[in-house]
């Protein structure tokens, strides 16, 4: 049997991983500034996760959501200490996709209406619903496509005003940070004005933080440098660092009932184990503010760096915009310098998301060989 072929992949074996590297087979060390499309988030293999995951394996690994699951509970409760959002509730899914999926199924419920407003650039997974509200047509099958959505501008207020029959819709979902379109952030008086016609209107206002929560921003969640609060957080990439776990925030708005939304995998032991494992590691090394102080380092001296367009992004996760496509660049940053970088939507950029103990040092050396790249396209 073979293997359903989908994904363009780079001739290296990664056979084990410490912190922020990885070793492939042959026994080579790269630097890790990627973390598999920014699901690394405590480091990889850290030994309390390690641990945390190990010991639940030897006691029990599954049961579904039929049952008691007392571990669900300590990672809401730790969740709530750390978040911004106590008063919320949490329902575990495996995915970002699904994170959305039910995010929008939730406000939907909740009002009875079916039209979504997304924006341009946007990525909200690959299935049904999250994938009809992502702006990239070439994932979306015809079965996509029945979905009622309008793409907006990012950071238009005069798009947003001139929306006609706001009653319309049953919800606006925005990413905290878009990603695969290039790391393009909302500005704080944009989210303030979709919170506000969120609230005008009675539109369930979505946060994707998939990709930009879970303190990769230098805040646990990207939008809270806004100062407004989301009816629902969706959340997964950094929640499990590497473990399949993903989850949504309720406001307590929504009534939750019995078979509203629902799951066989979500929350089980071993998802929750690796989620508690991530939030433990946060708090006691300090991560979240860690991201922010090596971030701003990292934004500061690339955009000293001449040949730049545009250093783009909060905390670690950064888009660096080329004034052209970027793929060979990545490729001597992995090839000759052994580092791992990502790329975006748009051909331009290439992305910076590395786990969020990412040391200044490790930094260095990122900036070191980023510079070295570019004065050899120089000369």
């Amino acid at each position: 049997m073979k293997l359903f072929d989908v994904y363009p992949l780079f001739d290296i074996t990664p056979v084990k991983a410490e912190g922020s590297y990885v070793w492939d087979e042959k026994g080579t060390k790269y630097l890790d500034l990627y973390g598999g499309h920014a699901v690394i988030s405590i480091g990889h293999s850290h030994p309390h996760y390690v641990q945390k995951i190990t010991e639940q394996l030897n006691n029990i690994g599954f049961y579904s959501n039929s049952v008691k699951i007392p571990q669900q509970l300590e990672l809401a409760d730790k969740l709530a200490e750390q978040c911004g959002y106590p008063d919320y509730n949490l329902f575990l899914i495996n995915s970002g996709a699904e994170a959305n999926e039910n995010a929008l199924k939730a406000a939907s419920f909740y009002n009875g209406r079916k039209k979504v407003i997304s924006f341009n650039k946007s990525f909200h997974g690959r299935t049904s619903a999250g994938v009809a509200a992502t702006d990239d047509k070439s994932i979306q099958a015809p079965i996509n496509k029945g979905h009622e959505v309008l793409f907006l501008p990012l950071n238009s207020t005069e798009a947003l005003q001139q929306v006609q029959n706001p009653e319309e819709y049953c919800a606006i979902i925005v990413e905290g940070i878009q990603g695969i379109g290039g790391v393009y952030t909302p500005t704080n008086e944009f989210l303030s004005q979709i919170r506000h016609f969120c609230d005008q209107h009675e539109i369930v206002l979505i946060l994707d933080e998939i990709q930009s929560g879970y303190g990769r921003s230098g805040k646990f969640f990207a939008h809270q440098y806004a100062g407004i609060k989301a009816d629902i957080i969706t959340m997964a990439k950094g929640m499990g660092n590497g473990f399949p776990v993903g989850g949504i925030l309720l406001s307590p708005k929504f009534q939750a009932k019995y078979g509203m939304l629902g799951t066989t995998f979500g929350g089980n032991y071993l998802a929750c184990a690796a989620s508690i494992a991530v939030l433990d590691v946060l708090k006691d090394e300090n991560l979240v503010e860690n991201a922010a102080q090596v971030g701003n380092y990292l934004i500061q001296k690339l955009r000293q760096v001449e040949g730049i367009v545009e250093v783009r992004g909060q905390g670690l996760m950064i888009g660096i915009e080329m004034p052209y496509p970027v793929a060979d660049l990545r490729k001597e940053l992995l090839n000759e310098y052994k580092i791992f970088t990502g790329s975006a939507s748009n051909k331009n950029t290439l992305r910076i998301l590395p786990a969020l103990n990412l040391q200044k040092e490790e930094a260095d050396v990122f900036l070191e060989a980023f510079s070295n790249v570019l004065a050899k396209s120089l000369v």
